[in-house]
């Protein structure tokens, strides 16, 4: 038994939803079970849509036009339109008490993002069933998705791996999931976050012990750089799940850390593929990658803020760096990077987070400085502290530009700049000459 996600770019029209059909028939011997993203774009469109509903804006509109690009979709595909009939009158209805409303809360944003995912399960599942395959479409939360009651980041419970192990057993069906969707043990409909199709993915996939877990995107699995910087970028054929959660959380798109925590559980590989390339083998990411020292990859995150906070002297390096990260924590700001002298300290945090509010506990502490547009670089891999000239070698390949912080990470799995962003692209193309083209 596997598990296939597809996301959005891979069920953006008709055709890619054909060639999905072909790729899951050619599975069929391995017991598949298909999760899917909603049609890309669609659930940032019903974002606005709610957003603007509820400044009192007519989104007639906008309402039309996601549900024609589901009509085209399914009249492309010559299936019949009543096989979302429910979902559009729900989600019309829906529109209609948000605007009535004047407020977007929490509860109906989760609730209006879920119809991305719900309409796209039921298209792709007839379009099975239009090639002679028993596709049939399931609400997460109908077959055991129980999460928490954080909506916009909700997370499984503990009983959700049995009640999803009991719902798909004996089913003789090819189950078609709505990724990215649960409800609270009160009933409402919640999102898992960010990546959250991918985790759904990878629960399901514990949940019925699956001997594989594949997430299906638009690029051939991991790469050792961004492609749309770097032409010359080439696939990974495995790396450790340590080393993918690395890459995630400094930027890479291709996997949410959070996504891969049920496999990695549970011992099962996750395979990252092409939905337009199905042929490639893509990057398999497994509990551990061999021994020894590597670099796996290079990523970078854009639209960084650089603060430096220079202490008065009067308290002792490790006391002012406690009061430092305090401040971010009590206003709910994540630190990326984090340079401590005995002068003061030195983070990263993105642009967004930064406020009136954390400036000025800041500045309670000591001189602060903030530098905006920034980036951070990152090179990715095993054991990097056992590689002694890799700094050297990242300062020669930057060569001319300047490098305000230098970070390393504990996991001993990442070594990170700071410059500025509009040297970002330049950088990652450089190290990258530096690093695999040798």
């Amino acid at each position: 038994m596997i598990v296939m996600k597809f996301g959005g770019t891979s069920v953006g029209n008709a055709l890619r939803i054909r060639e999905v059909v072909g790729i899951v028939k050619s599975q069929l011997g391995n017991g598949p079970i298909v999760v899917v993203s909603a049609l890309g774009g669609i659930t940032d469109t019903l974002i606005e849509m709610g957003k603007q509903a509820a400044s009192g804006k007519d989104v007639s509109v906008m309402l039309d036009q996601i549900v024609k690009r589901h009509y085209d979709a399914i009249d492309e595909l010559k299936l019949e339109r009543k096989i979302i009939a429910p979902e559009v009158e729900q989600l019309g209805k829906l529109v209609g008490d948000i605007f009535m409303l004047a407020e977007l809360s929490p509860r109906n944003l989760d609730k209006l993002m879920s119809f991305g995912e719900r309409m796209s399960a039921r298209i792709v599942a007839a379009c099975m069933r239009s090639y002679g395959l028993d596709g049939e479409a399931y609400d997460a939360y109908d077959i055991g998705m129980i999460t928490t009651s954080n909506f916009g980041d909700a997370d499984m419970t503990s009983y959700t791996y049995q009640r999803i192990r009991k719902a798909l057993a004996g089913k003789n069906c090819i189950p078609v999931i709505t990724g990215f969707l649960g409800k609270s043990k009160e009933g409402e409909i919640t999102t898992l976050g960010r990546g959250g199709s991918d985790y759904t993915a990878s629960i399901v996939g514990a949940a019925v012990g699956a001997k594989e877990i594949q997430i299906w995107t638009d690029v051939n699995g991991i790469m050792t750089a961004d492609p749309k910087i770097v032409k010359s970028a080439r696939s990974i054929d495995e790396v450790s799940y340590k080393e993918a959660t690395e890459l995630a959380m400094l930027g890479a798109k291709v996997l949410h850390p959070k996504t891969i925590l049920p496999a990695v559980e549970n011992n099962i590989p996750v395979r990252i593929l092409n939905t337009f390339n199905p042929s490639h083998r893509g990057t398999l990411v497994l509990n551990s990658v061999g021994a020894g020292s590597r670099i796996t990859s290079i990523t970078y995150k854009k639209h960084i803020m650089a603060i430096s906070i220079s202490s008065t002297g009067k308290v002792d390096s490790r006391e002012f760096l406690r009061r430092v990260l305090e401040v971010f924590e009590r206003n709910g700001v994540p630190v990326d990077l984090v340079s401590n002298s005995k002068i003061g300290v030195s983070v990263t945090i993105d642009e967004r987070d930064e406020g009136p509010k954390l400036m000025a506990e800041l500045q309670a502490i000591g001189k602060v400085e903030a530098k905006s547009n920034r980036a951070r670089v990152s090179l990715v891999g095993n054991d990097l502290l056992y590689m002694p000239d890799i700094l050297q070698d990242m300062y020669t390949s930057l060569k001319s530009i300047e490098i305000e912080m230098v970070s390393s990470s504990v996991s001993k799995k990442n070594k990170s700049v700071v410059i500025a962003e509009k040297y970002a692209d330049k950088a990652v193309k450089r190290l990258h000459t530096t690093f695999f083209s040798r």
